[in-house]
């Protein structure tokens, strides 16, 4: 059964939940005012993405959707934090973009090596040992784990390649792929044979070679999602040179001329800075060709244009060198393959600050709050960020908690404990 090829998915993921902290204190024999010794939660397992270069398609998103990994274990007594949860590793293949599922911005290119954390898992909580000083030495309150960060994401495949065959179908493209590379693409004399993208290593000379994909034949009408190629279109944004196969033969009773604008066009549609991407013109199955006039009006046209045109016979081996020598030496002085910007900026969560809270007074004065908002709240927010502790203080206010702890009775100086982060009230 043939392979399908996958080159877009959308999934979820989650990161694991911190792990709650405990309240605990020490009991030993002879030991008299052990003190509290109650541990923390463990952190969460984060969600990191992994380039895998032995994987070529997004297929194993296919069949699963949902990735959630393990969260925190609870503290334990003796001062003994909960264990931290095992990050969970997602593997992609090379040139995979990630996308926020909402927006539509990048999030994540993944054509380097190094690993890329996309969700964070929740800080675990702390236990009562956290909580002890020298006015509070009997602290009976410990702190819940945070959540673990949740992204809804689109991965789309996108092939790292130099160059790009384009053409339509049937004009050889797969046969010149196999004939420059050892690349083994289906190959027979019927329209729409590839249906996904192959890749194929060209060498040139020691140090020197290249990666070419061929792009199944784009139709007209594909940028509007006619036909095959639409839906590989994408994966020539990278190529920094696009190789145009067109058939010269009249075998099939076609217009070269008129093929190439038509192709040409399908690229301006699709993306205008794609169809200004340099180009060689490779006039295929000369060995073959009915009419010389068809060759002569073509290269009238792409030199008019300002195009390279070479003439070539891939299934005969007829300048298929000079092509690879011209392709090299143009590659040689246009830029790397296009790595994506990330366009994607964290935006502050919308949270419904109107449930209530709850709200305890410690023995020792502290005012402890909790509450599902509060939680949510602080796991979106860095406290090592000013601005970000400054958009924190703004949310408190803006739900009335500030009001509500005045009316209960709160003086200035008296210790406001949010989880694992505390303060002192100043009105």
């Amino acid at each position: 059964m043939a392979t399908t090829f996958i080159d877009k998915a959308r999934i979820t993921v989650k990161a694991g939940n911190g792990g709650n902290g405990v309240v605990s204190f020490h009991r030993e024999k002879y030991v008299a005012a052990g003190g509290p010794d109650g541990g923390d939660g463990g952190k969460g397992g984060s969600i990191v993405l992994q380039v895998d270069d032995n994987l070529s398609t997004l297929m194993d998103f296919r069949y699963k959707r949902k990735y959630v990994a393990p969260s925190g274990a609870d503290g334990q007594g003796g001062r003994r934090s909960g264990k931290d949860g095992q990050d969970l590793i997602i593997r992609v293949p090379r040139g995979t973009l990630v996308r926020d599922a909402e927006t539509n911005e990048i999030i994540k290119d993944m054509s380097g090596t190094e690993p890329y954390v996309l969700c964070k898992g929740g800080r675990g909580g702390w236990g009562n040992s956290h909580f002890a000083t020298p006015t509070r030495q009997v602290p009976r309150f410990a702190k819940g784990g945070l959540p673990g960060e949740s992204h809804d994401v689109i991965l789309e495949l996108k092939l790292l390649a130099d160059v790009g065959l384009i053409g339509f179908p049937n004009v050889g493209k797969s046969t010149l792929l196999s004939v420059v590379s050892k690349a083994q693409p289906k190959i027979a004399n019927y329209h729409f044979t590839t249906l996904f993208p192959n890749l194929g290593v060209v060498w040139v000379e020691d140090g020197v070679s290249f990666v070419m994909a061929d792009i199944p034949g784009i139709i007209e009408g594909a940028s509007e999602g006619a036909g095959l190629g639409h839906d590989f279109l994408r994966h020539i944004d990278r190529c920094r040179l696009l190789v145009h196969v067109v058939d010269v033969s009249g075998s099939e009773g076609r217009d070269p001329v008129a093929d190439f604008d038509a192709i040409n066009e399908e690229l301006k549609q699709y993306s205008p800075e794609l169809a200004t991407r340099p180009q060689i013109v490779a006039a295929n199955k000369t060995d073959i060709m009915e009419d010389p006039e068809n060759l002569e009006r073509l290269r009238a046209h792409v030199e008019g244009l300002g195009y390279t045109l070479l003439e070539i016979s891939a299934a005969a081996h007829q300048g298929t060198r000079q092509l690879v020598g011209k392709v090299a030496g143009m590659l040689s002085m246009l830029p790397p393959v296009t790595v994506y910007e990330p366009e994607y900026v964290p935006k502050p969560p919308v949270i419904d600050t109107s449930a209530s809270l709850d709200i305890q007074r410690a023995d020792d004065g502290t005012w402890l709050v909790e509450g599902p908002w509060l939680q949510r709240l602080m796991s979106n927010t860095n406290f090592a960020d000013y601005e970000s502790r400054m958009w924190f203080d703004r949310q408190l206010r803006e739900s009335g908690l500030y009001q509500r702890l005045e009316e209960l009775g709160i003086q200035d100086g008296d210790t406001v404990s949010l989880y694992d982060f505390e303060f002192e009230y100043q009105r």
